[in-house]
């Protein structure tokens, strides 16, 4: 996922980018404001997805006071038989946002829920995140960045739908109301939204609309079971991977080996003679490296024939990664200063009662999302259209036209359900959506004329690259003996993930990547000296869930814990002192996991512990009471107990799933094999045989309860994620006597 640092504004990067592209910056292209964009569609009141195109309506001249992303002809469609489908302007990949956005324009609309549906966008500039100012699904900010903007566009919907219906009657707007679907006018006259479709689209489109009293909300806040549910519990969801063009070929790549290595020589006879390879392309990969595309009449002819190939790989002009040589790097580094990033006095360090001295360790992880990577692209004349899973389908539209020597208006990208991504689909470089589009450049170049889906394999997805960074923590900490804290200094050593993106201008500042360090020191009023080293490892990086709260929270977490320990104070007790009276959302979700666990009332089983973290990440808090053990050495996890301020809830059904998933995988990072290594470049996991996931046998009972609040949503696709681990450490810590410092856990 994005970090939580993301700014609102449009990167100056990206601005640039798009002014050498010859575009216009995504999101800033508006439209008049008094009329919905037009397209003849037999269904009634209804727009396609291309409002840019299409001819606005309406009178008063070049008013543009609306953007794209306020019209709702781009995000509504009301067939005559009443059904209502929502666009939704994000990815969706299991965070539920298609349901929680759609029921949020659906509470203002006042529309029959039964009749609600929903359907993802495209790289169309109306749909931008309004706040980003871009095309993004990442940072958790779907449902924080966009519920204004889909109440307004459902409340919007419903004015036109009334002024409609009041022209109609020839009744005073005011004295008429809506409910399901209807609106309902004196005398207990009544018209469905579908009859008053048609009508509703000549009406003008309001620049301020009333929302709703929250006390009011009848859908908003309700449990509520997700629309893709029954396509997705019964195996009918289409994915990415799922698009099927006619004519359609399938093509895979032979990777190197080593990351940025290239070809010396191919033989491809073999792998040409496989029946149903049409092409054997050498392509242009990510970093500089190259590769060979199997085209093929499916998936299967493309493997084999890449099993067949005979590579010679050219890698001695880049280096080989070897992890064990990588650790004493970071070790040495850790010992020199640094890019400061907090600079507290260290002098009382010197005198300070007690001292912890601590070392951790965290490894690579891949994303290893359910579905691999793919996208498929079809070329035309004068165009290019694409069907991939993608968290940044604008930045994948401007990077495929680069690849396919097109304008970026020219190229079209339709965003599809993706299986799980955990910030693996949102690259800076579009580095799988430009190998792909480079492959059908290559496959048209040599007389192939089909769309083409290229799809990696599991063990391409594991071996290739963009994982969560290598970390190394030191830390240095003098307290009294209340606990008081008088100097912590700290080091960080991992690589930079925004380094070389278009965010470096405004996320690296002094030289720190700000995603390294968030989740650091706060919300505990520490004196802290905090300084970074950004190493350039030629081994790919991008946020992985969470992205630096990954670390930071295990550190933060289990330090404080163990000040708690060593002068013998309750951990619960500790923290809430730490709080003062300056942190309510903490102190209000550690209470609520604190009291529905039954935390320091209930006996525990023999040989169990309690354990306790709480962390913010994303603009939401979530504090966790576990239950673990040890049995046969093994680190065992039984019951979880969350609980998550995340101000309102829009679903709790969503905010249930996301942490019950995130905590699932917080628990994988802890597991024994869970860790990319690489020996002389080459990475040495391959699947889920040697790259440890968690499964349901180790799930762990999860209960989650929020806080109520009426303040406007934050994100939960990532917060319950970073205080697992440190809370199944500081249970273990109970148990055993000794602090654990490494991701996975080493309990010898």
């Amino acid at each position: 996922m994005l970090p939580a640092t993301f700014t609102p504004e449009l990167p100056r990067a990206l601005q640039l980018m798009l002014a050498r592209d010859g575009a216009p910056a995504e999101g800033v292209a508006e439209l008049p404001r008094r009329g919905f964009l037009k397209l003849a569609v037999a269904s009634g009141f209804a727009l396609g997805l291309a409002p840019l195109a299409a001819q606005a309506q309406g009178a008063g001249g070049p008013d543009l006071a609306l953007k794209p992303t306020q019209q709702p002809g781009a995000f509504v469609a009301i067939a005559t038989d009443g059904t209502v489908t929502v666009t939704v302007n994000r990815l969706e990949f299991g965070q539920g946002v298609q349901t929680a956005l759609p029921m949020v324009l659906a509470e203002e609309l006042d529309a029959d829920w039964s009749r609600v549906r929903s359907q993802l966008g495209s790289n169309d500039p109306a749909y931008a995140d309004p706040l980003a100012g871009m095309h993004l699904t990442g940072g958790s900010t779907a449902i924080k960045n966009s519920f204004t903007q889909y109440r307004e566009l459902g409340a919007r919907t419903r004015a036109m739908l009334v002024g409609a219906a009041a022209a109609r009657w020839k009744a005073d707007p005011a004295t008429l109301r809506t409910e399901a679907g209807h609106v309902v006018g004196p005398g207990g006259r009544r018209a469905s939204y579908g009859e008053l479709a048609e009508a509703a689209m000549q009406q003008p489109v309001p620049e301020r609309v009333a929302l709703k009293d929250p006390k009011r909300f009848k859908l908003i806040g309700q449990p509520t079971t997700r629309l893709d549910a029954r396509a997705k519990s019964s195996g009918r969801q289409d994915f990415g991977i799922d698009v099927r063009r006619p004519g359609q070929l399938t093509a895979v790549i032979a990777r190197p080996p080593v990351f940025g290595a290239r070809l010396r020589s191919v033989d491809d006879g073999a792998a040409r003679a496989v029946k149903g390879v049409k092409a054997v392309l050498r392509v242009p990969l990510d970093r500089g490296a190259e590769g060979v595309a199997v085209v093929a009449e499916g998936y299967w002819p493309a493997k084999l024939g890449r099993d067949a190939l005979k590579i010679d790989w050219a890698s001695d002009a880049v280096d080989k990664v070897d992890s064990e040589r990588q650790l004493a790097q970071y070790r040495e580094l850790a010992g020199r200063p640094g890019a400061t990033h907090f600079d507290a006095d260290m002098a009382p360090l010197a005198t300070a009662p007690k001292r912890i001295e601590a070392e951790f360790v965290f490894p690579y992880l891949a994303h290893a999302p359910m579905e691999p990577l793919n996208c498929t692209v079809e070329l035309a004349e004068g165009g290019a259209t694409l069907w991939v899973g993608t968290q940044m389908p604008g930045l994948d539209g401007m990077a495929a036209a680069r690849a396919l020597g097109l304008k970026p208006e020219q190229v079209r990208v339709n965003v599809q359900a993706a299986g799980g991504g955990f910030g693996r689909r949102g690259v800076p470089s579009s580095e799988y959506v430009v190998e792909a589009c480079q492959i059908a450049r290559a496959a048209r170049e040599a007389g192939v004329r089909a769309p083409v889906r290229t799809v990696w394999s599991r063990e391409d997805d594991i071996k290739g690259g963009y994982y969560r960074p290598m970390h190394l923590h030191r830390a240095r900490i003098g307290f009294d003996e209340r606990g008081r804290v008088l100097a912590w200094d700290h080091v960080i050593v991992g690589q930079s993930i925004i380094a070389g993106s278009p965010f470096e201008p405004f996320m690296v500042k002094n030289g720190v990547d700000q995603t390294a360090v968030e989740g650091m020191r706060a919300p505990y009023p520490v004196p802290m000296r905090l300084t970074v080293h950004h190493p350039k490892v030629n081994v790919p990086v991008l946020w992985w869930r969470s992205v630096g709260s990954t670390h930071t929270a295990f550190v933060m977490e289990t330090l404080i814990d163990q000040i708690a320990r060593e002068t013998n104070q309750d951990p619960v007790a500790y923290r809430l002192a730490m709080f003062g009276d300056q942190h309510p959302r903490h102190r209000d979700a550690l209470k609520l996991a604190v009291d529905k666990s039954g935390y320091g009332r209930r006996r525990l089983a023999e040989g169990r512990a309690w354990g306790v973290a709480v962390h913010e990440s994303f603009d939401s808090v979530v504090a966790y009471v576990v239950e673990a053990s040890v049995k046969d050495g093994e680190p065992v996890l039984h019951q979880v107990t969350a609980g998550v301020h995340c101000n309102l809830v829009v679903n709790p059904r969503t905010v249930e799933a996301q942490v019950q998933g995130a905590a699932l995988m917080g628990l994988g990072m802890c597991l024994p094999g869970a860790a990319i290594t690489l020996k002389d470049g080459v990475v040495e996991q391959g699947n889920f045989g040697d790259y440890r996931v968690a499964r349901i046998t180790e799930m762990p009972k999860v209960a989650v309860h929020t806080v109520p609040s009426a303040d406007p949503p934050t994100g939960m696709g990532e917060p319950g994620l970073p205080p697992l681990a440190p809370a199944w450490a500081n249970a273990l810590a109970r148990i055993t006597g000794k602090p654990l410092r490494d991701l996975p856990f080493k309990l010898a």
